[in-house]
């Protein structure tokens, strides 16, 4: 089996299963202790930037939706391949950061992934600028949690100046952020996130739940009070933020009124988009050795209640959009003759989409000043402003 131990020689290990070598089997362990315990020691200062290094390759001219073969790779200095995109489309991922350097109670992903490591701007402006010139026109930035980046390069507010310089690459007309821990989502960066041109006032917020006493058990931050309070704060900023999060329901000794906090504050929270999940055991996690485990026919029985809740409340949320101004990424034409993007509040795969009628024609890439004219579930329908394209 194959680990993220072997990423650096991924080519001859997988030249070792071809040939039918065996390889022994992989160890886990704690990748946290490889690192020095500073955080701003565990990138070494004469790192080559990647500003100082050759500009990445120009994507031959044709449609963003080209297949791609006919995007050139990101190729770095050595002549190895840095990136190659798997796919067309107008929209792709940009990765900022790895590992995560949370203790939550259920998750494993610190013992495989390692501690939170983010990368320099100047290799990511980089790879903005390269995915920009084949084709793309929303960068989605990812990482197991966003909000703590630059944290080991000695600046946690880091993401707040990179953000605006993110948005002012050339070709690129709106970047989202994704995966935001509400334990660390700072003013400034709500005021950022709202208030810069090109930056969806988009917050992918982990409550993971509502009830203090869950939380606490879960080793996470927060109940329903304290959330609502920073949903209001940032629609102070920006009032059509949109808001996905993600729930953990069947939690051990997850009770009747642990339930009724969840229920409450998902009622009052307006969130555009909400992942409900079953919670089951991860080897190596605290959590695993929790008594008062509720059986697995409970668990699946709170996942239907909860998600059919959450289906009412994101189409309630949808149909409250109507009549608003919203900014449209087409991402392709339908069948019949309409075309699909998304708005700033959907993220791509994840979230809903709209639907704009237009009586011109448009392009995947194009960004499209609509007004919601109805809604569908989580989807929108929107009409285009007449002479209100950007066109790509």
């Amino acid at each position: 089996m194959l680990s993220f131990d072997d990423y650096g020689d991924i080519g001859a290990r997988l030249d070792d299963v071809l040939a039918g070598h065996r390889r022994p089997a992989h160890t886990a362990r704690d990748r946290r202790k490889l690192l020095p315990i500073s955080p701003a020691d565990r990138q070494p200062a004469d790192r080559q930037p990647a500003d100082r290094q050759p500009a990445p390759p120009a994507a031959a001219a044709g449609s963003p939706l080209d297949p791609p073969a006919q995007a050139a790779p990101w190729v770095g200095p050595g002549g190895g391949v840095f990136r190659r995109r798997l796919s067309g489309g107008v929209v792709a991922p940009l990765k900022i950061a790895s590992g995560c350097d949370r203790r939550c109670s259920f998750c494993a992903i610190p013992s495989f992934r390692g501690a939170f490591v983010s990368r320099r701007p100047p290799e990511i402006l980089a790879e903005a600028r390269w995915l920009a010139d084949n084709g793309v026109r929303e960068l989605v930035l990812v990482s197991e949690n966003s909000t703590s980046y630059g944290k080991d390069l000695g600046n946690l507010r880091l993401l707040e100046d990179v953000l605006p310089d993110l948005a002012a690459t050339p070709g690129i007309e709106r970047v989202r952020i994704s995966y935001l821990q509400p334990a660390e989502l700072r003013p400034g960066l709500i005021e950022v996130i709202a208030a810069t041109p090109g930056v969806a006032p988009y917050f992918d917020l982990s409550f993971q739940h509502a009830s203090g006493r869950v939380l606490r058990a879960m080793r996470r931050f927060g109940d329903r009070e304290r959330f609502l309070t920073l949903l209001e704060q940032i629609r102070r900023l920006s009032p059509q933020a949109g808001v996905r999060s993600n729930f953990i329901v069947g939690f051990p000794g997850e009770t009747a009124a642990d339930l009724t906090e969840l229920e409450l504050f998902l009622s009052d929270a307006g969130l555009d988009a909400i992942g409900i999940f079953g919670y089951s055991d991860e080897d190596g996690t605290e959590a695993a050795s929790l008594p008062d485990k509720l059986d697995s026919a409970e668990v699946a029985r709170r996942v239907e209640q909860f998600a059919g809740l959450a289906d009412e409340l994101m189409a309630q949320r949808a149909e409250s959009r109507l009549g608003e101004n919203i900014d449209v990424l087409i991402e392709e034409e339908t069948d019949d003759g309409q075309y699909e993007g998304r708005a700033a509040h959907q993220a791509p795969e994840v979230d809903g989409v709209t639907t704009v009628r237009t009586q011109g024609r448009l392009a995947a890439g194009d960004m499209v000043r609509a007004v919601v004219t109805g809604s569908d579930g989580v989807d929108l329908i929107a009409s285009a402003m007449v002479g209100d394209v950007n066109l790509r």
